[in-house]
């Protein structure tokens, strides 16, 4: 495939291209990691120098779209396509409606618009996003498109008709059909509603599952005792779809790293910005040594987290969206993941999340037997149990632990997905850390993962250890403070 593009694809990249760029709808299967937004973007950037196209809607999960817009389409859309890009934010101020506004002048860029998805839930959302379709000729993506799976979902319904005005559709997502699926049917109906060639969802799911009844308290509900079918499914499915494994991209790198941001809560906001101001009214007032300013910024790094240590020395929690964010990623991921947090109330509150979170699909993903841990309170004579069971028990799918812990000398090659729930500040244990997947025995790029809160000390943290800036001994006090 010959084209200009601003960055070179992978080999599986031009085979989703070449499958793709001309097609009016199309699904990216392609597991985390492989870089399925490039495949998007250059796509767009194809259909627009045809004179396809003079618009793009790009919905993501809440986690990704500031990543959309300040980090993926300035390295991958082509220099020689002028576009005029906006990401939508709930609050409009009188600068954000210039923005949007600009969105609907007419000249020869690209107008490119990115939305959260729950922003397809308000009203105000839905009457923008409409507003934009039936402005240009555009492409509408859906990335992780899983988010639409809820036939019954306000957001779900709202994009759907949306798309309806769309001359271009595409899904991304790294789950396989076989997680659940039912879960394509309303992903394929925003595509167009006649590719599974079925009326309803409920004429869909007595061709693809065996149903049970079970009675709970009461009253009787229809469940999926197991599916059938599922090879015609996938025939079906093929014909409008590029199913992509990192284990079959040969080309890719050794390490690939991704980012997932999470908003602030409104409580956590008011907390930090306390914590901020007393923070500075010490330091202000002590000479400004590396340690001193490390011990603030760990106080403002715990609220990010969602909990402080108060003056009594309790750990007091605050309302916080990461481990919601977390569980987000983990439905994102294939086979076993390590998950990595700096503090022991984190590792707690992970694992119980796991252990108690509902699996909606019926897969045994998730539970007491999902997940294992290895930290300070680990007992020592179950750290072995447990390296062995996360490399060798198909049903446990995730170790948690902490970097000072778990991050030296085990091997933990069954993952290729490591999260980084939250951050330290040393880069030796950071580095360490991350080879426990990325080691000899590894057969698969390995993927990491930063959740990083917006516009706190979290951003400065993982950019300097990306950097491989060990914070500690090489950023000085004075520029630790200008941090804060």
């Amino acid at each position: 495939m010959k084209y200009k593009f601003k960055t070179k694809p992978y080999k599986h990249q031009l085979t989703a291209l070449e499958k793709s760029w001309n097609k009016e709808n199309f699904a990216y299967f392609m597991e985390m990691g492989t870089g399925k937004t490039k495949v998007l973007i250059d796509n767009i950037a194809m259909l627009y120098d045809k004179g396809k196209i003079d618009g793009a809607l790009i919905i993501a999960p809440k986690g990704v779209v500031k990543t959309w817009y300040e980090q993926e389409l300035p390295t991958h859309l082509p220099n020689h396509i002028e576009n005029v890009t906006v990401l939508w934010q709930a609050n409009i101020t009188k600068g954000q409606q210039e923005k949007l506004e600009s969105l609907f002048e007419i000249e020869t860029a690209i107008h490119i618009l990115i939305m959260n998805v729950e922003a397809l839930s308000t009203e105000k959302g839905v009457k923008f996003a409409s507003k934009f379709i039936n402005s240009h000729k555009a492409m509408m993506a859906i990335d992780e498109s899983t988010t639409i799976k809820t036939p019954t979902a306000r957001r779900t319904k709202n994009i759907i008709d949306i798309g309806k005005h769309a001359k271009y559709k595409r899904i991304m997502t790294g789950s396989p059909i076989t997680k659940n699926p039912l879960d394509l049917y309303t992903q394929c109906e925003f595509l167009d509603p006649w590719l599974l060639d079925f009326s309803s969802y409920y004429a869909f799911r007595n061709r693809y599952a065996e149903m049970k009844t079970m009675y709970l308290r009461g009253r009787s509900i229809q469940v999926v005792d197991k599916f059938q079918n599922l090879g015609e499914l996938s025939d079906t499915v093929k014909q409008f779809s590029y199913r992509v494994l990192k284990e079959d991209c040969l080309d890719l790198p050794p390490k690939v790293f991704i980012k997932r941001h999470v908003a602030l809560t409104s409580e956590q906001k008011q907390v930090y910005e306390q914590m901020k101001k007393a923070a500075m009214a010490v330091l202000n007032g002590k000479v400004t040594t590396t340690m001193t300013v490390l011990t603030q910024l760990m106080r403002l790094h715990q609220i990010t987290c969602g909990h402080f240590t108060a003056d009594d020395s309790s750990v007091q929690e605050v309302k916080s969206n990461r481990i919601k964010e977390l569980m987000n990623v983990l439905s994102e991921t294939e086979g076993k993941a390590i998950i990595w947090a700096n503090y022991q109330n984190d590792i707690q509150k992970i694992i119980n999340t796991i252990e108690t979170k509902k699996d909606e699909d019926q897969n045994l993903i998730y539970g007491p037997g999902s997940v294992v841990d290895y930290y300070g309170l680990t007992p020592q004579e179950d750290r072995q149990d447990n390296i062995r069971k996360f490399q060798n028990d198909p049903n446990c799918r995730f170790l948690v632990g902490t970097p000072q812990t778990g991050g030296y000398g085990i091997t933990l090659t069954q993952a290729n997905t490591v999260v980084y729930y939250s951050n330290g500040y040393d880069l030796e244990k950071r580095l360490q850390s991350e080879d426990r997947a990325h080691r000899i025995g590894q057969k698969k790029t390995v993927t990491y993962i930063d959740l990083i809160a917006e516009d706190t000390i979290d951003e400065k943290i993982v950019e300097a250890l990306r950097k491989k800036i060990n914070i500690a001994s090489e950023v000085l006090g004075e520029e630790l403070k200008e941090w804060i």
